[in-house]
């Protein structure tokens, strides 16, 4: 018999808000978080404008040792999953053999891996630090977490682009309803707002040049122009509901189904039909055994780039066909900024609030309607709405797509 599986912890680190609740405050305020780039000086280049992490103080969470031997995106992996399972409130007589670690990252340890390079070109290969390759690589953020919180089931980072994290969250529901694992700490995280990560993707025209913090990341606006890159790590503790029930743990939500596929297409652009997050979202429903007219709100992609809100709108339409007029969508993008692979979290994240408390998000900063992109994208200001079924969508370089869908837990009564 498959387990049903719930969420029983919640950690974010994110440009508008250093953990869930801060950051859920400020989507309900529709407040922006993207700004002028302080992590460096942005005088050589076109690009000015990214959704930093601020305010933080990682000395609540992490030693000067640990700040010292961890690139920026690891830390926020580790802040995160502390929070989050902290919210969890496990006994001490959890059987860690039992907990495990799927924590993505798109890119990893960029900043390291500059500063490294550095050194090596300035003062020689002798002068390199025997931590460089642990603090860059990917997998590390989910080693960190595994060995701080005694992690010792599965231990897996995986690597999708844009569409990393869902991914994660996706393999977790099946490990734990598959009975692999009782409890899946899972998420992603990114820390790439640095010059040659700006430099990269301005190069390939991805990234918005626009001055205008409130007119930078504009999904489904007639005039968006590319994303504005983010940061930070959100992480939740999937859980199955037997365990979750046997220690009277306070149940956030409950994942029920997730699909994922490959374009096959191209390695930056999505195919124009959209095929592929087509069957992706057909397959979460498929899996999740709910009709389309069941969900209320989709948590899109929604990137602010010309062909993905184009193409994933025409997605979503081919999907929800004639209940689309029933169903709000909305980008979060445009409060955070793009997380790459910590973007899916931050925004299961923010979708599970959305179920918890009956409000759905706004796209902020929508002026000017694109009719190629005519969907109810909730502009502006978030609304107040009962919604028991919610869909959160994710695609990524490489033709990566991933969408889940996730259930409002309502009370002992959900116990069948």
């Amino acid at each position: 018999m498959k387990s049903r599986v719930v969420i029983t912890g919640l950690g974010a680190v994110s440009p508008i808000g250093n953990n869930t609740s801060k950051m859920w405050e400020s989507v309900k305020a529709s407040r922006c978080g993207i700004d002028f780039i302080t992590h460096f000086n942005t005088e050589q280049y076109q690009v000015k404008l990214a959704a930093e992490v601020k305010d933080l103080d990682m000395f609540d969470y992490l030693s000067k040792q640990e700040l010292r031997k961890l690139d920026r995106f690891a830390q926020f992996a580790l802040i995160a999953a502390k929070q989050a399972y902290q919210e969890a409130n496990f006994p001490d007589t959890l059987n860690h053999e039992r907990m495990g670690v799927i924590l993505s990252s798109g890119i990893g340890g960029l900043k390291t891996i500059e500063n490294s390079h550095q050194k090596l070109l300035e003062r020689g290969a002798g002068r390199v630090s025997p931590h460089f390759i642990p603090m860059a690589l990917a997998n590390l953020a989910a080693g960190n977490v595994a060995i701080a919180l005694n992690a010792k089931g599965m231990c897996s980072s995986v690597i999708t682009a844009c569409a990393a994290s869902t991914n994660a969250i996706g393999d977790g529901f099946r490990n734990i309803r598959d009975g692999y694992l009782d409890i899946v700490i899972a998420g992603g995280t990114e820390a790439s707002i640095t010059p040659l990560g700006i430099a990269g993707f301005s190069a390939m025209k991805a990234v918005t040049e626009s001055n205008n913090p409130n007119l930078a990341s504009i999904p489904f606006d007639a005039k968006r122009s590319g994303f504005v890159m983010g940061e930070g790590s959100g992480v939740l503790i999937l859980e199955s509901l037997e365990h979750a029930l046997a220690r009277k743990a306070k149940i956030y939500g409950e994942i029920i189904g997730y699909g994922t596929t490959c374009d096959a297409f191209h390695i930056t652009a999505p195919e124009s039909s959209g095929a592929g997050a087509i069957r992706a979202m057909e397959l979460a429903l498929k899996d999740g055994q709910i009709a389309p007219e069941r969900i209320d709100y989709i948590n899109a992609h929604g990137t602010s780039t010309l062909l993905n809100d184009k193409t994933e709108t025409a997605a979503i339409k081919a999907v929800f066909k004639d209940c689309i007029d029933q169903l709000a969508v909305s980008s979060t993008k445009s409060l955070t900024g793009h997380l790459l692979g910590a973007s899916g979290a931050i925004e299961a994240i923010i979708t599970i609030k959305a179920l918890q408390e009956g409000f759905i998000p706004p796209t902020i900063n929508y002026v000017d309607p694109d009719p190629d992109c005519d969907l109810d994208v909730v502009p502006n200001v978030g609304r107040e709405q009962k919604i028991h079924y919610a869909m959160s969508n994710s695609f990524g370089f490489g033709g990566h797509n991933a969408s889940i869908i996730l259930k409002k837990w309502e009370d002992s009564n959900e116990i069948n």
